[in-house]
C-alpha cells in the first residue's frame, strides 16, 4: 500500500506544482472587477481558488520551519536561534538559545511522536520561551532512516528521552504532550530509581494517556478493537526504495493523517468550503490563517513501526504502568520510585483523545512522592490541542506550569 501511495504521489506532484503556478498567475490578472482579459473577474478568482486548494490539499513529508527568530522576555526582546545540541539518526535535541538572556529554568519539551512533526508545538515552544531556556525533541521522520540504523521502539523512546535529560545537565524539567506522557514518567521513575544527576526536578504531563482504562474515548476503544497482529497486518507498511530509508517498516504518517482527517471530517471538509469564499472574495486575512494551519497540519512523518505497535500494544492495550508492570529494556518501572521529581498533570474539559482522569493518573502512581509535590490542573473549555495550544493556553494554562515549575526552583535554587 506505501509503494501505490508513493506512487500516485509521485505521479500528481508535478500537477499540483503546475496547478499552484497557474493560480498564481491568475490572481496576478486579477484587477478586481474592471478585467482586461475575456473571463469576468470572478472566474478568475474562481478558477485561481479551485487551482490553488488542488495544488495545496495534499500530504508532504518535509519538515516545517518552527521560524521563531526572537521572544519578549521581560521589557527586552531577544533573538532566538537553533541549535542542534546532540542528534541520533531518529532525533534531534533542539535547543532554541537566546542570546543575552537571564538564567532561565531549563526545560525539555519531549513532543508525541504520532505522524506529525514537532513543529506542531511551535505555540507551546513560543509561549515557553519567554520565561525558560527551551529545548524540544525534535523526532526525524522515520521513512528518511536507513535501515541500518537499527530499531526504534518504545524503549529506545524512552532512552532517548532520558539521554537528552543528560545532554541539559542537572537542574532540568521536563514537559510531556500528549502521547510520551507514558514514557516521560517511565524515564523519571528510571532516572530517581539511580539517583541520577540529571534527575529533572519537575515533570508536567499534559493530556497524557497514563491510564486510558479510565472514561475511553474513541481512540481508545479503537485500539481496543482489534488484537495487535490487526494493526501489524494492516496498518504497517514498507518505505519504498528509492527513499532514504527503504525497507523500513513504518506506520505511514499518511495513515494517521487520514485517522486524524476521518474523525472531524465535517469540520475540515467546511474548513476548504471556507477557503474556496476567502479566496474568491479576496479575503486575505482569512486564506492565511487557512494556509497556516493547514500547511503544519498536512506535513507528515512516518513512524518506526515497532515503536507504534508497543505503543498500542503496552500503553493502549495492556496498560502496563497503571497496572505496574511496564518493563523497560527487562527492568520493570516503578513510578513509586520518584521522589525527587515533582509531578503535575494537567487535562482538558473536552478533551476526545485523552479524557478527563487519564493522565491525573500518573499522580496516584507516584505513591512516594510528597503531596506538596504533586499539582494537578483541568482546564474547563479546551479540548486535546487547546491544551497546548491557543489562547487558554496562553492565558490560563501556561501560567499554572510557569509557577509550578518557578515554586520547584526556587525551592531548590534556580
Amino acid at each position: 500500500m506505501y509503494a501505490i501511495y508513493q506512487a500516485q504521489a509521485d505521479l500528481l506532484d508535478p500537477f499540483r506544482v503546475a496547478a499552484r503556478g497557474a493560480a498564481d498567475i491568475l490572481q496576478s490578472l486579477d484587477h478586481g472587477k474592471a478585467s482586461p482579459w475575456p473571463l469576468p473577474a470572478w472566474s478568475l478568482r474562481r478558477t485561481a481558488a479551485a487551482l490553488e486548494i488542488f495544488g495545496t490539499a495534499a500530504p508532504t513529508h518535509k519538515r516545517p520551519d518552527f521560524a521563531i527568530t526572537e521572544v519578549k522576555s521581560g521589557n527586552a526582546t531577544l533573538a532566538v536561534r537553533e541549535e542542534a545540541t546532540y542528534a541520533t539518526p531518529f532525533g534531534t535535541l533542539l535547543h532554541f538559545a537566546k542570546d543575552d538572556a537571564p538564567p532561565q529554568p531549563k526545560v525539555l519539551i519531549a513532543a508525541p511522536m504520532s505522524g506529525h512533526f514537532a513543529t506542531l508545538l511551535r505555540a507551546t515552544v513560543a509561549t515557553m520561551l519567554a520565561d525558560h531556556d527551551v529545548y524540544i525533541t525534535d523526532w526525524h521522520n522515520a521513512r528518511d532512516v536507513p535501515p541500518s540504523a537499527g530499531r526504534f521502539g518504545f524503549d529506545e523512546y524512552t532512552a532517548h528521552i532520558m539521554r537528552f535529560i543528560e545532554e541539559m545537565g542537572p537542574g532540568s524539567h521536563v514537559l510531556a504532550v500528549c502521547q510520551p506522557a507514558v514514557a516521560v514518567l517511565a524515564a523519571c521513575a528510571l532516572m530517581n530509581e539511580d539517583s541520577n544527576p540529571a534527575t529533572p526536578r519537575s515533570a508536567t504531563l499534559m493530556a497524557g494517556p497514563i491510564d486510558t482504562r479510565i472514561s475511553p474515548t474513541q481512540v481508545n476503544v479503537l485500539a481496543q478493537s482489534k488484537p495487535i497482529e490487526w494493526f501489524e497486518r494492516n496498518l504497517i507498511g514498507t518505505v519504498p526504495w528509492r527513499l532514504p530509508g527503504g525497507g523500513r517498516r513504518v506506520y505511514p504518517g499518511t495513515t494517521q493523517l487520514t485517522a486524524f482527517l476521518s474523525m472531524n471530517l465535517d469540520r475540515h471538509t467546511n474548513a476548504y468550503r471556507d477557503q474556496f469564499r476567502h479566496l474568491v472574495d479576496g479575503n486575505a486575512d482569512g486564506a492565511a490563517a487557512h494556509r497556516k494551519f493547514y500547511d503544519e497540519y498536512l506535513a507528515v512523518m512516518d513512524l518506526p513501526a515497532e515503536f507504534f505497535i508497543e505503543t498500542v500494544q503496552r500503553v493502549f492495550q495492556d496498560h502496563d504502568m497503571p497496572l505496574g508492570r511496564m518493563m523497560w529494556r527487562g527492568r520493570l518501572v516503578n513510578p513509586g520510585a520518584i521522589r525527587r521529581t515533582a509531578v503535575m498533570t494537567v487535562e482538558g474539559e473536552r478533551d476526545d483523545i485523552c479524557a478527563i482522569g487519564q493522565t491525573m493518573a500518573a499522580l496516584d502512581l507516584c505513591t512516594n512522592l510528597r503531596p506538596a509535590y504533586k499539582k494537578h490542573h483541568l482546564q474547563t473549555g479546551v479540548g486535546h490541542y487547546g491544551v497546548f495550544s491557543g489562547r487558554r493556553w496562553n492565558q490560563e494554562i501556561y501560567p499554572q506550569v510557569r509557577d509550578f515549575i518557578g515554586a520547584v526552583n526556587g525551592a531548590r535554587g534556580v
